[in-house]
């Protein structure tokens, strides 16, 4: 139902009620219109966290299916460079040594730091895969924050099981998530004995990791779960908590199960999960497959899932039509498949819904596929002369997408960021009186004066990217070729004028011709760079600042 809400000084155009307008009624089959630029471009909008004309390039040949095996393809062992310190503060424990099996204490605060800028890092570098995206999904789905976790070690290792579980089974991650240290120290799990149940991770592995509320209809009573069953899975969850290592295996090993925390009584569930009994025993894990067994045998886990997936890959309305002809029978996929998450994804990234008109350039970028996106649109170099200045590099982007309201590895809620869930704005909220200015103001600086730290700059090169496109000496080349990496729709007539005269500030199209020739015939003469350099950075700045750029 629509929810009607107040008016919020910081949103003004957000919307008080979901929108009305006509949806798509494109469904699930496989799409078999042209799978050309346009299509292929709005699949790697969708799936990286932005893209450059050399990759545009490496997958200009290929197939919709190929290049879906390419993203969907089970992710490598990690080779970027390892989690390390980056700045030091005592002699015992140097910038570059490695931190996450260190068994020192203290230093929390430098570990947590060097692990926002190493996740942020991951996403620069990140190949035509969907791990990152996927990896953010459930970073937003199974949430944990740095901040409550207080354990960067923990917090490294919660990353990892994302990471290493972004294209694969949603029951599995479930299951190790569950008694993952991050997550038993975030939400209390480590506190959960049989003298004293704590029902907080109970409650959220319902209503918010699985099988979700459903509208309530009476007290206590949720439609997919009650309150009793809150009781009965907290008590299922008794014994485990968060483990510190004092040896070799710290960082390995992060929980631990107490037979003796356990309750080993009977579980007795409501009619919402047919009465199910899990037999009371000393094998906690035993009794957490059970749990899990009974969850995820409900329909409505499938569909709880596929419509977080549909949100964050496809659009916010999920209306009647939408339910019935893409969440069913995406969620009867996932069932089908065992809740391993690729066949559905395939499903959905290659269907004629996905590559609908009406669904291309329909999505809010969050802030981070808006910073990092932005590096990778023009191939922005981090300086790597010292650990700490790549660091310092990464951090930076880290804190320029966090003042834009997303901090990697800090959700603000346990229900994730409000963009994915809050009706009836839902991404309108990453756009307000604050976040705009500051979004357009970081484009500016990166086009026009950069950031420097320790010495070091990063910069966005215009003469550099022009040289990528095919023919930069001709306008209309210049302009399309851009947009298109740039903008997820196709510019009208008068906006191709307009940008053509940015560039041009009132003289004829043969003048920038002209002096782009004698830049590339001359590229050592300061005055034939300033030129086109000018022009390029005026042409990019503007681009950045029109609504086109902020979707996807």
């Amino acid at each position: 139902m629509n929810t009607t809400v107040p008016d919020d000084p910081a949103h003004p155009f957000a919307n008080r009620v979901l929108p009305s307008v006509a949806r798509t009624t494109a469904g699930l089959e496989p799409y078999a219109g042209p799978f050309e630029n346009t299509q292929r471009l709005h699949l790697l909008r969708r799936t990286l966290s932005g893209f450059d004309r050399s990759t545009i390039a490496s997958v200009s040949g290929l197939t919709l299916d190929a290049l879906l095996d390419q993203l969907l393809a089970a992710p490598s062992e990690e080779t970027s460079m390892p989690l390390v310190y980056s700045t030091s503060t005592t002699e015992t424990v140097p910038v570059g040594s490695p931190w996450v099996t260190d068994t020192t204490s203290g230093d929390n605060s430098r570990r947590t730091t060097s692990l926002r800028a190493w996740w942020l890092s991951l996403m620069l570098g990140q190949t035509v895969s969907l791990r990152e995206k996927m990896t953010l999904f459930w970073h937003n789905h199974f949430v944990t924050a740095m901040a409550t976790v207080g354990n960067a070690r923990f917090s490294y290792r919660y990353a990892a099981l994302l990471r290493r579980h972004s294209l694969g089974n949603f029951k599995t991650l479930a299951r190790e998530a569950t008694i993952d240290g991050a997550m038993l120290r975030y939400l209390n799990g480590n506190r959960n004995i049989r003298t004293r149940p704590d029902e907080n991770y109970a409650r959220e592995l319902q209503e918010l990791f699985t099988i979700g509320k459903g509208p309530q209809v009476g007290p206590g009573d949720y439609t997919n779960y009650t309150e009793e069953d809150v009781k009965e899975a907290a008590r299922v969850l008794t014994g485990w908590r968060d483990f510190v290592a004092t040896d070799g295996t710290i960082g390995q090993t992060t929980s631990e199960f107490r037979s003796s925390n356990h309750d080993t009584g009977t579980k007795t569930f409501s009619a919402r999960y047919g009465s199910t009994v899990i037999a009371g025993s000393s094998d906690g894990l035993a009794e957490l497959n059970a749990l899990l067994d009974m969850i995820f045998a409900q329909p409505e886990t499938a569909r709880y899932l596929c419509r977080k997936l549909y949100r964050w890959f496809v659009y916010y309305i999920i209306d009647e039509w939408t339910e019935s002809n893409i969440i069913e029978p995406l969620a009867q996929t996932l069932r089908t498949n065992g809740y391993d998450v690729v066949p559905v994804l395939r499903q959905l990234l290659a269907s004629a819904h996905f590559f609908d008109p009406l669904n291309i350039g329909c999505i809010i970028k969050n802030p981070l596929d808006h910073v990092v996106g932005t590096c990778r649109h023009f191939s922005l170099a981090i300086p790597a002369s010292t650990v700490t200045i790549q660091y310092a590099m990464w951090t930076y982007l880290v804190n320029q997408a966090s003042a834009t309201q997303q901090l990697v590895g800090d959700p603000p809620e346990v229900s994730g960021w409000a963009a994915y869930y809050q009706s009836p704005q839902y991404y309108e909220l990453w756009i307000n009186s604050d976040t705009l200015p500051k979004r357009s103001a970081w484009t500016t600086r990166m086009i026009t004066t950069g950031y420097t730290s320790g010495g070091a700059k990063i910069q966005v090169d215009p003469i550099a990217f022009a040289q990528t496109l095919s023919n930069a000496g001709d306008i209309s080349v210049l302009v399309q070729e851009t947009a298109e990496l740039l903008f997820p729709i196709p510019l009208t007539a008068n906006q191709v004028t307009a940008l053509k005269q940015v560039v041009l500030a009132g003289q004829e199209e043969y003048v920038w011709t002209s002096e782009w020739s004698t830049y590339l015939g001359d590229p050592s003469n300061t005055t034939n760079r300033t030129k086109v350099l000018t022009r390029l950075q005026s042409l990019l700045r503007f681009m950045m600042e029109m609504p086109e750029y902020h979707l996807m």
